[in-house]
C-alpha cells in the first residue's frame, strides 16, 4: 500500500532530522543516501552533500547511491536522470520504494543522523522554479496584460502607491534567481568538461604507446569519434580562428 505524502515527509524528517516540505527536495539525493546510512551504518557521509544546490552535485550523491546498491547487491535501477529534475511524481514513487526497503532491512537500532552527517548543514534544498514564472509574477506588478481592456500605464498609479518599488524589488528577485541558475549550470559545464578533457588525455596517451608498438585497439578509435563527433549547429566553421584553450 502506498504511503501519503505527508507521512512519507513525516517519517523522513523524523528520522533525519531534517526540515523537507516537499517531496521533490529528495531529489538532491543527499536524504537517499542518508536513509541507506540508517540501514547499515558503514554509508561514506563524508562524500554525500547534504546542502546540494547543482545538479552536478546531486549526480555526485546519487554516484555514492550506487556505489553502496552495487555493494549490498540491492537489486533495484535507480532513475539518476529523472530524480534529479526534482519532479514530484518521479521522487514520490522512489521515495516509497525507499520505505519499503526501509522497513523491510531496518533493524530497528537508534541512528543519530545529526552524528553521522558530523553537523554538515542539511537545510532544506531550494528547488529552482521556471524562471518564466519570475517573468509573469513581474508582469502582473507591473499591471500588464493584468486585466482585459487594455493596460495600465506605469505612470497612471496614484500617488504614494508602491506599485514601482514592488515591481523593481519582482525583478531584482528574478535577477538574483537568474545569475545563480547560470552560476549553476556553468560550474555543471566545467564538471562535465573537465572530465571529459581527462578522458581525451587518456585515450591519446593509450593510442600513441599502441602506435609506437605497431598496434591499435578498435574501442579507443570508437571513443575518439564519439569525442570529436558534431552536431547540427556546434560544428566549428570553415576557416575560423581555433582558440587554442578551447581546443578539445
Amino acid at each position: 500500500m502506498a504511503v501519503s505524502r505527508s507521512d512519507l515527509l513525516a517519517w523522513l524528517n523524523e528520522l533525519l532530522q531534517l526540515n523537507y516540505t516537499k517531496i521533490e527536495q529528495c531529489g538532491t539525493g543527499g536524504a537517499y543516501c542518508q536513509i541507506l546510512d540508517s540501514i547499515y551504518g558503514d554509508l561514506p557521509m563524508a562524500r554525500v552533500k547534504m546542502n546540494a544546490k547543482h545538479e552536478y552535485e546531486f549526480v555526485a550523491n546519487f554516484k555514492v547511491m550506487q556505489n553502496v546498491f552495487k555493494a549490498k547487491k540491492i537489486d533495484k535501477p535507480i532513475p539518476i536522470e529523472k530524480l534529479v529534475k526534482c519532479k514530484m511524481q518521479d521522487n514520490l514513487e522512489f521515495l516509497q520504494w525507499m520505505k519499503r526497503f526501509w522497513d523491510s532491512n531496518y533493524g530497528g537500532q537508534g541512528y543519530d543522523a545529526v552524528g553521522r552527517r558530523r553537523g554538515a548543514p542539511a537545510e532544506p534544498p531550494a528547488t529552482i522554479a521556471p524562471l518564466s514564472t519570475g517573468a509573469r509574477s513581474a508582469s502582473a506588478v507591473l499591471g500588464v496584460g493584468g486585466r482585459s481592456g487594455g493596460k495600465t500605464p506605469i505612470s497612471g498609479h496614484r500617488a504614494g502607491s508602491t506599485q514601482p518599488n514592488e515591481a523593481m524589488q519582482a525583478l531584482q528577485a528574478q535577477l538574483r534567481e537568474m545569475s545563480t541558475h547560470m552560476e549553476g549550470l556553468e560550474k555543471e559545464r566545467d564538471f562535465y568538461f573537465a572530465k571529459l578533457r581527462d578522458i581525451e588525455i587518456l585515450v591519446q596517451q593509450q593510442t600513441e604507446t599502441l602506435e609506437s608498438a605497431g598496434k591499435e585497439d578498435d574501442n579507443l578509435k570508437e571513443i575518439q569519434k564519439i569525442l570529436y563527433s558534431t552536431e547540427d549547429g556546434f560544428e566549428v566553421p570553415e576557416n575560423a580562428p581555433v582558440d587554442e584553450e578551447e581546443t578539445f
